[in-house]
């Protein structure tokens, strides 16, 4: 019992010292694994075929409404 409160007053006074020691650690544990296998070559896949057109025109009018109030808002602030 006596070890593991003498433990704890170690492990409190030196936190940062034994923090960096397990994060030195760490790293070592992470740098000594093996690399992942190659991936098989496969051809690359046609390009997928995505109509963007359609809601860009709605994004710019809310974007431009939005725009619009926000300086409502500013004017009204500073007057």
């Amino acid at each position: 019992m006596l070890f593991f409160i003498h433990l704890r007053l170690i492990m409190i006074k030196y936190k940062k010292t034994f923090a960096s020691v397990l994060l030195i650690l760490i790293s070592f544990v992470c740098s000594s694994q093996s690399p992942p296998e190659p991936l098989q070559q496969r051809p690359p896949s046609p390009p997928q075929l995505v109509p963007i057109d359609d809601g860009v025109y709605l994004l710019l009018v809310a974007g431009f409404l939005y725009g619009i109030y926000k300086m409502y808002q500013l004017k009204r602030k500073s007057i």
